[in-house]
Order: structure tokens, then sequence, then C-alpha cells
């Protein structure tokens, strides 16, 4: 047997759970499935499962070896599907993290739309606004709002931001002219930094870091637009999440000659991970939708 089925089959032995089990699956005698358990052991030197009377258990190196196989094995399986089976249907499971507010706000709609027109792809979505690790937690797309980044990607799309106040608060404290003036205000900062960033950009392309103190944090952008709505303070938000509030009137922009710097929306996928035909087919529909 090659190492891609000795992989193969490890992983279906800790996904089963037992020797027995992964033989019935596979159809092959227990022993035989203990016997190439145990030549695996013997390439890397090390027990990958201890499986003592009375005991089953992965061991940390079976467990690191397990995600690594893992990945491998999907994606024999998946050029297996592209040149194969390239006239089946896209099939098979695909899990992604996605920023919560953009994710509920924006995409929410896309992503069901999706899961309806693919019944065959066994979608996962996180919403979750953590940097995931791609490699060890087994994801194949993340959805990042970022001015940058430094990983194998895919822009599909822009975000814009602005500063924006209700009427009523800006009625009462007057409107900034100023980067001073506006150190003045109480600021609303999506996160939890005690010393916040935002960054400016001027009319001649000039960029200026401001630097301030947050009246209020939070995680949630949905929360900090309620908060600005009723008056709390001057908040910096996204369009996906502010457009009805401004199109209804309940916020205004604050502007006084400066610019919030373009972000990218981004695909992320892992630096070795290739990108298979449910993959392919999920940026293009992601793309399409933030365009």
């Amino acid at each position: 047997m090659g190492q891609i089925e000795d992989l193969r089959l490890f992983v279906l032995v800790v996904e089963s759970g037992s020797i027995s089990k992964a033989g019935d699956k596979l159809r092959i005698a227990k022993s035989a499935v203990s016997r190439r358990l145990n030549l695996l052991e013997e390439r890397y030197g090390t027990r990958l499962i201890d499986r003592s009377p009375g005991v089953w258990a992965v061991t940390e190196t079976g467990r690191e070896l397990f995600q690594r196989a893992i990945r491998v094995v999907g994606d024999v399986n998946e050029i297996e599907d592209d040149f194969v089976n390239a006239s089946a249907s896209i099939s098979g499971p695909m899990s992604v993290s996605v920023p919560r507010d953009f994710g509920i706000s924006f995409l929410n709609s896309t992503l069901i739309d999706f899961t309806e027109r693919h019944p065959e792809i066994q979608l996962t979505v996180d919403f979750d606004d953590r940097a995931v690790d791609l490699a060890r937690e087994n994801y194949d797309f993340a959805i990042r709002i970022t001015p940058k980044v430094d990983e194998p990607a895919v822009q599909i799309g822009t975000v814009q931001h602005q500063l924006l106040a209700s009427p009523d608060y800006l009625e009462a404290h007057s409107t900034p002219g100023s980067l001073d003036e506006l150190r003045q205000h109480r600021l609303l900062y999506f996160g939890s930094a005690r010393r916040a960033i935002w960054d400016f950009v001027t009319s001649n392309g000039k960029r200026q870091t401001f630097e301030f103190q947050p009246f209020l944090n939070s995680n949630s952008g949905v929360f900090l637009v309620d908060a600005t709505r009723k008056g709390l303070g001057i908040g910096r938000f996204p369009d996906f999440i502010a457009l009805d509030a401004i199109a209804s009137g309940e916020l205004v922009p604050v502007s006084f000659g400066l610019t919030v710097p373009e972000w990218g929306i981004y695909l992320i996928h892992a630096e070795d991970r290739r990108l298979n035909r449910r993959m392919r087919l999920f940026a293009e529909e992601m793309k399409k939708a933030c365009d």
C-alpha cells in the first residue's frame, strides 16, 4: 500500500474510533487494519493511538498527524473529483469563517441562496470576528475585512467607512471641523482598545493617524450603530452596516476634509490549500455578491 492509502486508513481509524469499525468500512479484516497501523507507527517511530487494554486514545503526535493527514487525503479526494468526475455535480463539505456583523448584516441572504442552489455542498458557516487558524482548524476559507493581508487571498470587494452621528447629537454638541475638535467629542469604537487609533487620508493623499480614548467600546457594530442613532456620540462605520440608518436620516456623515482609507474584503485560504471546484464556485459567488 502507498503512503496516501496508509494515511487514508489512519484518518478512517481515528474518525471511526475503532480499528474494527474502520475494518468494516474498508471491508477488510481487523487484523489487517491493525497491522497497517503498526507499520505506520514504525515508519514514524512513535505511538499514534494508545490502544492498551481498556484504553483508546489518540496521542498528541497522532492528533497532529490526523490534522495534517485529513488535509492531504482531502486534497487527493478533490483531485479525483476535479479530474476523474469532472462532469459530476459539485459536492462535499466546506467550512467558512465570516465576520459576524458583515455576515449577518450583508452576506446572510447570499449564503442562504448559495446553500439552496448547491444542496450537495455541506456548508458550515461560523460567524466569528477572531482570526482563525485556517490550517489547524480545517477551514476552507475565512472572509476578512482589512486594509491589507499577508496571506494567500482573493479580493472579492471593497468597503467604505464614514464618521457618522445622529442629527440630534450634532445639534447639541456641534459638528467637529478638525481632528482636534473631534477629540473633544464622545467617540464610539469597534474593538476593546482603551487607546484606539483611526486612520484618515487628507485631500492630497497624506495619511493621518488619530489616537483617542473611546467613550464606548464594543465588538458589535450593530450595537454601536444603535448607540450612535440614540445620540451617544460619533462612530466610524462600514457602509454595509450603516446604509439603512443613513438612508433614513437617523445618521449623517461627519466630514471635515478627511476620508477613511478603503478596506478590502478578502477570501483567505491556507497557504498550502489548493482551491477545489466547490471552493472556486464559492469564491465566484461571493465575489458577485460583494462587487
